[in-house]
């Protein structure tokens, strides 16, 4: 009789556990409250980020989520999470992705920085 009890107990505490594992972060801003700035460097992720990053939820597409990116501690590469390294990772690539240097400006590169920070 008391392992009848203890079980469901067991099962509440161990999904108590496993909800807790996962810090849950304040959803991204929204597209319409973005400034100017943040808005163009929107424009820079739609064009040439979202078909492998989500932005506004966890999980991976066929890269890293990027939600909550500079909440975080460290990147998902170990790299510290800061302007710089996520700077080097888009102009030079990392891994499998390609390097973007070639493609966007320095004042786009800074308008999507802006737009990562509201995730």
């Amino acid at each position: 009789m008391i392992r009848k009890q203890i079980f469901p107990l067991a099962l509440i505490a161990a999904a108590a556990l496993l909800a807790g594992c996962k810090p849950s972060y304040p959803p991204a801003k929204p597209v319409s409250q973005l400034n100017p700035r943040e808005f163009r460097g929107y424009q820079v992720y739609q064009q040439d980020c979202a078909s492998c990053h989500y932005a506004d939820h966890t999980g991976d597409l066929h890269g890293p989520s990027l939600f909550a990116m500079y909440q975080k501690k460290y990147l998902p590469s170990g790299a510290p999470a800061n302007d710089d390294r996520v700077s080097a990772t888009i102009m030079d690539g990392h891994g499998i992705m390609p390097g973007f240097g070639n493609q966007i400006s320095r004042q786009q590169l800074q308008n999507l920085l802006a737009y990562l920070h509201t995730l």
